[in-house]
C-alpha cells in the first residue's frame, strides 16, 4: 500500500510504545503516534497530558493539550501539578516515555527548542521548552520526531532546551539527573538509536527508497550506519486504524 512519510513516522514511534507505558505526548504528531499505539499494538498504555488529563479515552483527535477532548472519559482530570508528579513519581516516573520535536539535535541527542542563533539576538526565537525539559531531565526513555535536514542535526546546538546524554555516557550523572535518556530519534527518512556504551547516536534503521549514505548527507555529524537495516513499511491493518480510527479528517495527517 502507498503510504506517506508522516504516516510512516506515525506508525514506527507508536510501534515504539509498549503495553506498560505512560506516554507523555504533547500536540501533533506525538499525540497522534501515542493514540496509534494504544489502537494498533498497546492497547493497555496510558495517554496523559501536561494540562492534567490522565488516562483519556481519545475518540476523537485532540488539537492540542488543551482541547476539551483530551478530558472525555479520563481516569484524572488535574493539573500541571499532578501531570509532572506523574512523571516524576518514583513507581509511575519507570514507565513514563516522553514523545518529543525540536528545532535542533546534536549527537548525544541534546535539543534546542528555544532559538537559532544568539539567545540575546536570535535569528529565530521559538515557544521554548514547556515540559520538553522536565521531560528529558526525569523520564527514562523518550522518543524524538525530527525532520532530517543537516540544519537541524547539528554539531554543536544553539541553545540547551532539553537535556539529552548532555556530553557522553557520564554526562547525566554529573549533572544530577536520574538514568534515562533519548531513546530513538524517528526522521522522515530512518530512525536512530543511541550506544549504550557512548551514548552517541547511530543509524537504526532507513525507510523503504532511503540510503544511510542519503541520511549522512542531511547531518552536520556523522554516524555509525554499521548496524543499519531497513525498516517494515507499514501493514494495511496499521494504516486502515491510522487512517480510519485515529485520524479519520486528516487533521494531522
Amino acid at each position: 500500500m502507498e503510504y506517506t512519510l508522516k504516516e510512516m513516522m506515525t506508525i514506527i514511534a507508536a510501534r515504539e510504545i509498549r503495553n506498560d507505558d505512560i506516554v507523555f505526548c504533547g500536540t501533533g504528531i506525538s499525540m497522534l503516534a501515542a493514540m496509534a499505539a494504544k489502537n494498533i499494538n498497546a492497547p493497555k498504555s496510558v495517554i496523559f497530558f501536561e494540562t492534567g488529563a490522565i488516562d483519556s479515552k481519545l475518540e476523537d483527535l485532540p488539537l492540542a493539550v488543551a482541547d476539551p477532548r483530551i478530558m472525555y472519559q479520563s481516569s484524572c482530570n488535574a493539573g500541571l501539578l499532578e501531570a509532572f508528579a506523574t512523571m516524576q513519581n518514583k513507581i509511575t516516573g519507570q514507565h513514563v516515555v516522553g514523545i518529543l520535536g525540536a528545532a535542533q539535535i546534536d549527537i548525544y541527542g541534546n535539543l534546542n527548542s528555544t532559538v537559532i542563533g544568539e539567545y540575546e539576538g536570535p535569528d529565530v526565537r521559538f515557544s521554548g521548552s514547556g515540559g520538553a525539559c522536565d521531560v528529558g531531565s526525569f523520564v527514562p526513555r523518550s522518543i524524538i520526531f525530527m525532520t532530517q535536514e543537516k540544519r537541524k542535526f547539528k554539531i554543536k546546538i544553539d541553545y540547551l532546551t532539553t537535556p539529552g546524554y548532555l556530553d557522553g555516557p557520564d554526562g547525566r550523572k554529573k549533572a544530577g539527573l536520574p538514568e534515562g535518556g533519548p531513546d530513538k530519534v524517528i526522521t522522515d527518512m530512518g530512525v536512530m538509536g543511541f550506544d549504550d556504551q557512548t551514548k552517541k547516536m547511530y543509524l537504526k534503521g532507513y525507510y523503504p527508497g532511503i540510503t544511510p549514505e542519503k541520511i549522512l548527507e542531511n547531518m552536520e555529524f556523522e554516524i555509525d550506519t554499521s548496524q543499519a537495516e531497513e525498516v517494515l513499511p507499514p501493514t494495511p491493518e496499521e494504516l486502515k486504524l491510522l487512517r480510519e480510527k485515529c485520524d479519520p479528517q486528516r487533521l494531522i495527517l
